[in-house]
């Protein structure tokens, strides 16, 4: 009972502050209106493949309409090796996705957002090929759908940032 009563005030210092769900108002929000509102363009390559797939199912885009802005999008994939078994050959390797985008608002052309994401992971390789490929891809999907999360992010708090004040 004690420590119900303890947080009450937390949660008055935290009303007070000036916080807002990101999300507030629901789908009739600005920042839900921003995200429907954009168009991804294509991304080379089976890596943009996966990002650009991500991105369409989080913003939720479905060509119901002309869309506002433009998302472009560059990656960059890499692949490093480290670490040194006994037969010289490499015990791990690092892949890197980075993600540089622009949010172009296509009634002027203008760039209205230009940001990066990006994140890596770490693979064991191991004596079967198979294995090693196959741990790669899976980084690859997972790493998609991490950059993929953090455009998405970005660009909610773009549309926070630049809504009308009420």
């Amino acid at each position: 009972m004690m420590r119900r009563l303890a947080l009450i005030p937390l949660f008055l210092l935290v009303a007070a502050c000036g916080l807002r769900p990101l999300y507030g108002g629901g789908t009739g929000s600005p920042v839900s209106a921003l995200l429907r509102n954009v168009e991804v363009g294509p991304i080379p390559g089976q890596q943009g493949w996966l990002v650009r797939t991500k991105l369409v199912d989080r913003l939720g885009e479905n060509g119901s309409g002309p869309a506002r802005y433009r998302l472009d999008v560059t990656l960059d994939d890499n692949i490093t090796s480290y670490g040194l078994r006994a037969d010289q050959a490499a015990s791990q390797e690092r892949r890197t996705l980075r993600a540089r985008f622009q949010l172009v608002d296509l009634s002027n052309g203008a760039v209205v957002l230009d940001a990066t994401a990006g994140s890596d992971a770490s693979i064991d390789t191991v004596s079967s090929e198979y294995a090693t490929v196959a741990a790669e891809q899976t980084a690859l999907e997972n790493l998609s759908g991490i950059v993929a999360d953090q455009i998405v992010a970005r660009l909610a708090l773009y549309g926070a940032r630049t809504a009308p004040a009420k």
